[in-house]
């Protein structure tokens, strides 16, 4: 009796890091230091968990260490269940809708400074039939080149482009807009993503949704609080007031936008389109490591009155020079729904 009872206070601990990193959000703890570098590669963390859990076992070989190491066992295995579940279960539907006419779709790819060239743009943009196109890391020449070429096919766009920094690709955003959709002009007066920059373009005519090209600094940790704010700018964007969608590289997960949803949305009343077309799973950064593995972390979001018709991440351009893979969703507008 008194080994077991050793042995559930040695393995508290470790319980206590395993609910935490299972469901941090439950704790309030999805933005803090090391707790949101780690909850974002859920399958990583599964996969070590799993390696401990083998270790544990032959551990409890020994007689000394048995209770303790098969404590140990049963903890990792309820971790990898409950933490594979929740993963999982953002990946296991279908909208079950087909594309129809005036459905708008929109990409997004951080290119890395312009890595895959003008030719892999234009290729994916006529791919996908894309109409609106989030580019982070992108620099305005890119862009505007890319927008001539697709004129050059018979599909313009407009080209517009933030940056803090033109030597720096990094510290640009792009963003294209089909012609089709009307002309548009950058908001320069509602503010700002503070590390890394943020596109906010609305209808010259005071119609149609507004656009967002976002890119929200990364977690590391000397720009946690930056990270933080950003993510509370991109979330007060979804404020209802008007008709959003939102492209870019988040540097963050669904589990990270736990405090930021409101009225049943992920990000401020803003949807995200792979979660609600069940390809929450793939993973999106980095293309060193296969989609199952990687963090969903560029995403589409809209408020709801655009519905979710499709939603995909695509994994046969990850030898294209770019960390990032592209999301492409497709969404249609139903006001009154």
């Amino acid at each position: 009796m008194k080994k077991t009872l050793l042995a559930l206070v040695l393995a508290l601990p470790i319980a206590v890091c395993l609910a935490i990193a299972a469901w941090p959000q439950g704790f309030g703890l999805e933005q803090t230091p090391i707790i949101a570098q780690v909850v974002a590669p859920r399958v990583g963390v599964i996969c070590i968990a799993l390696v401990l859990l083998v270790l544990f076992a032959l551990l409890a070989r020994w007689e000394a260490p048995r209770r303790f190491a098969l404590t140990v066992v049963t903890m990792l295995l309820l971790f990898a269940l409950v933490s594979g579940s929740l993963h999982f279960s953002r990946g296991a539907g279908s909208t079950g809708l087909e594309r129809a006419e005036g459905d708008v779709t929109v990409v997004t790819w951080n290119t890395l400074g312009d890595e895959p060239g003008v030719d892999a743009l234009v290729e994916l943009i006529q791919e996908t039939d894309a109409d609106i196109v989030a580019l982070p890391e992108t620099r305005g020449a890119f862009a505007a080149e890319a927008a001539v070429r697709m004129r050059e096919l018979g599909k313009p766009f407009w080209a517009h482009t933030t940056h803090f920094s033109e030597q720096y690709g990094a510290l640009s955003t792009s963003l294209l807009i089909s012609a089709d959709l009307g002309s548009y002009t950058t908001d320069l007066e509602i503010g700002q993503t503070r590390t890394l920059p943020t596109i906010v373009a609305r209808p010259d005519d005071g119609t149609g949704p507004v656009i967002v090209a976002t890119h929200p600094v990364a977690p590391i940790p000397q720009q946690m609080r930056n990270w933080r704010q950003d993510l509370e700018f991109v979330a007060g964007l979804c404020n209802g007031i008007d008709s959003v969608i939102m492209a870019g590289d988040f540097n963050s997960t669904l589990d990270h936008w736990a405090s930021l949803g409101v009225d049943g949305g992920d990000l401020g009343r803003c949807v995200d389109a792979a979660g609600a077309a069940g390809a929450g799973t793939a993973g999106t950064w980095p293309t060193e490591l296969p989609s199952w593995l990687g963090a969903q972390i560029d995403h589409v979001v809209a408020t709801p009155d655009w519905q979710v018709v499709d939603a995909h991440v695509l994994t046969d351009r990850d030898s294209f020079g770019t960390d990032h893979r592209p999301v492409v969703a497709v969404l249609r507008f139903t006001p009154n729904e």
